[in-house]
């Protein structure tokens, strides 16, 4: 059952019971009134008079839109209700977003003191709101929260939009096209929902890549995001050097983020957590994502949504994941962790309550919104985070491999001196280059391409320059072995490589513990 079918049952039980007070809690003030119409058109209600309040109209009757007064007042509109209830029963009236509903304000005392007369003689006060209502006025009524239109009700809303222009313009989509639309734009209004469709018809037909481009599409009313902000991507986040057995797997998830699973017990993949040496290509790797699968990348930075006041770093986190269902399906990048997540020792208790509101969501949440959470100081990670089925997989980014570092060097040797590097000249970089970050290799010959460009090009380029270049490079691994080796030697037994498999020794001589993948399965 959608929610705007449970909705008008609760809203005409309401009625029928003739409580004096009703709040209906919704941002979409139109459809709340599309679904006030049609309880207060039934035939059994025919003799009941329903009049509705807005700051723009003044009073009107509900059914025929007719003025009843002058007086546009909300002080005018609750003195015509305040008649209404003394004289006559069964009277309704709404009152469409009036001002100052959430606390003690003489507002919401008259209003109080309205519902008192309106239960004295059958009548009822509807109040349509985005913002919550005072408890000491809510208390002498009910009330219901009219959410964004569901998958089916989503589907029906794009079915309708299709059905009329059908004939008018070319229209490629089926039923399956359909449903995965209705899926991309969940956390939409039924407005926003047209105005997207109008967008894509307005260039004279609905085709089937039009179903991924409603990501983007969609990303384009979110242009403020409390608590996320919109990575815009660069060409050169595109690649990702090595990191092979990780392209695999995410090649693997990307059909199931877009795949129709009504049908099933199954939701879309959460997300995966990257841990590893730093500088190895985690953040890298949420922006490639992001561009493979074209969808927008938003980041959730940890470290600004705590506040100093009580609870307030608990909303903000609150409003960001609640945001971040809103826009799916998107990459939602969460860089250093650890940094939010830390401290749970702090007598405030914030670190705690906030790891609880994100292992609720990872587990609860249905929305499209694939996180990639990156982590360098492994230790502060509480261990609830590293739980199976928490994240979809937990990979470690290790020093890249020679094959790796051969295929890095390639990629950044094109980008920096756009051409194609010798091939001896790269295995001679590949042996110098042992110890190595991807940000080390980057670094290196992002300093032989400003040589380059100094020179006039790399034709004048000694190969000597090059190899001391890297030779005259100190890696972080050499900078810092001691914290480096560490967390190697926790990834090494703890999470699934990023690359491919390799057995590195193990700290005194330990045999290393085995993990096998079957990527194939």
């Amino acid at each position: 059952m959608s929610n705007y079918t449970e909705s008008l049952q609760y809203l005409d039980s309401y009625i029928s019971a003739r409580v004096p007070v009703i709040g209906m809690r919704t941002i979409e003030q139109q459809r709340a009134l599309r679904l006030l119409r049609e309880a207060a058109t039934q035939p059994r209600r025919s003799s009941m008079p329903f009049w509705i309040y807005t700051r723009a109209t003044g009073l009107r009757d509900l059914r025929t839109n007719a003025p009843v007064q002058d007086d546009r007042s909300l002080t005018g509109a609750m003195d015509f209700a305040a008649a209404q209830f003394t004289s006559r029963a069964n009277a309704t009236v709404v009152f469409v977003d009036p001002d100052d509903l959430g606390g003690d304000t003489p507002i919401t005392r008259h209003i109080a003191e309205l519902a008192r007369l309106a239960d004295s003689n059958m009548g009822s006060i509807v109040l349509i709101t985005d913002t919550p209502i005072w408890s000491g006025l809510q208390r002498l009524g009910m009330s219901l929260h009219l959410d964004l239109p569901d998958a089916d009700e989503m589907y029906g809303i794009l079915s309708g939009f299709l059905g009329d222009h059908h004939g008018h313009i070319p229209i490629e989509w089926d039923e399956a096209d359909g449903r995965r639309a209705a899926e991309f734009l969940l956390g939409v209004t039924e407005a926003e929902c047209i105005n997207l469709m109008a967008t894509i018809a307005a260039k004279g037909s609905i085709q089937k890549a039009d179903v991924l481009g409603l990501a983007q599409a969609k990303d384009r009313i979110f242009s403020d995001l409390t608590g996320l902000e919109r990575v815009q991507l660069k060409e050169a986040d595109y690649t990702v050097g090595g990191l092979s057995s990780l392209r695999e797997w995410l090649q693997r998830k990307h059909w199931q983020l877009h795949e129709d699973l009504r049908d099933s017990a199954l939701r879309p993949p959460r997300g995966v957590l990257l841990v590893g040496v730093p500088g190895c290509g985690k953040s890298l790797s949420a922006k490639a994502i992001a561009h493979e699968w074209q969808l927008p990348l938003y980041r959730l930075d940890m470290g600004a949504i705590h506040g100093k006041y009580l609870g307030e770093s608990e909303g903000r986190f609150r409003e960001a994941l609640a945001m971040a269902d809103r826009v799916a399906p998107c990459v939602l990048w969460i860089d250093e962790i650890e940094k939010g997540l830390a401290g749970r020792d702090d007598g405030s208790g914030v670190p705690q309550r906030i790891i609880g509101q994100f292992l609720f969501w990872l587990q609860e949440s249905q929305s499209r919104a694939f996180v990639v959470a990156t982590a360098n100081d492994i230790r502060s990670l509480p261990p609830e985070l590293l739980r199976k089925g928490r994240f979809d997989e937990l990979f470690f980014v290790d020093l890249p491999d020679a094959q790796d570092r051969k295929e890095i060097i390639e990629l950044y040797y094109q980008r920096y001196l756009q051409g194609e590097p010798d091939r001896d000249q790269v295995d001679q970089l590949v042996d110098l280059s042992e110890g190595f970050a991807g940000s080390d290799i980057e670094s290196a010959l992002h300093d032989v391409g400003l040589e380059a460009r100094r020179i006039g090009g790399a034709d004048g380029l000694k190969a000597s320059f090059l190899r001391d270049t890297f030779a005259n490079t100190v890696p972080m691994s050499r900078v810092n072995p001691e914290q480096i080796e560490e967390i190697r030697a926790w990834g090494r037994e703890r999470a699934l490589p990023a690359g491919r498999s390799t057995v590195s020794a193990a700290p005194g001589g330990a045999k290393p513990s085995r993990r096998i993948v079957f990527m194939d399965d």
